[in-house]
């Protein structure tokens, strides 16, 4: 059996990897500020995961962090939304919410393919999903309740990018 994937034409892996990295930064940040992600070889497969789907234009948006499982809500995300063209910001990674309470509750991610990706055969979507590092399972995107979404950055090189939001719920 022979694969091919035909990706970005502007975008190449280095540009994605730029990117990638930068998640990766903040998802270290996180680690810093909340405990989790706890291992480090995770934040480097979900940079090398956004950095893949980014080269192939497969990524629609990607959020990390804390949801409590019974009610399936947010209470921190962090939102990437893939960008193209245009111009693009390129910030510092980092300056995330120190004060959510999201004691005891586990670190979650959530991913959205884009069209490109939906528009693949199922069999190339299997096969370029075993590509991936993160192996992920189908499920319902969390929500968010009451809280404030702050926009916050943008990664990008290339013509090729992410902007950042930040959900933190109320205490109430």
């Amino acid at each position: 059996m022979t694969r091919s994937l035909s990706g970005n034409a502007s975008c190449t892996i280095t540009d994605a990897r730029y990117v990638g990295a930068k998640i990766g930064a903040d998802l270290r940040q996180l680690r810093a500020i909340y405990g989790k992600p706890e291992d480090t070889a995770k934040i480097s497969a979900y940079a090398e995961e956004v950095a893949q789907l980014l080269k192939y234009g497969y990524l629609d948006s990607v959020s990390y962090g804390f949801r409590e499982p019974d009610s399936n809500l947010w209470k921190l995300r962090l939102r990437y939304r893939a960008t193209l063209g245009g111009r693009l910001l390129d910030g510092n990674p980092g300056q995330l919410p120190r004060t959510a309470n999201v004691s005891g509750l586990p670190f979650y991610s959530f991913i959205n393919y884009s069209t490109k990706f939906h528009s693949l055969p199922p069999s190339a979507q299997t096969d370029f999903e075993q590509t991936l590092p993160i192996t992920r399972t189908t499920g319902v995107e969390p929500t968010t309740g009451i809280g404030g979404t702050t926009p916050g950055t943008g990664y990008s090189r290339s013509g090729t990018g992410v902007t950042r939001d930040t959900f933190v719920a109320s205490d109430h």
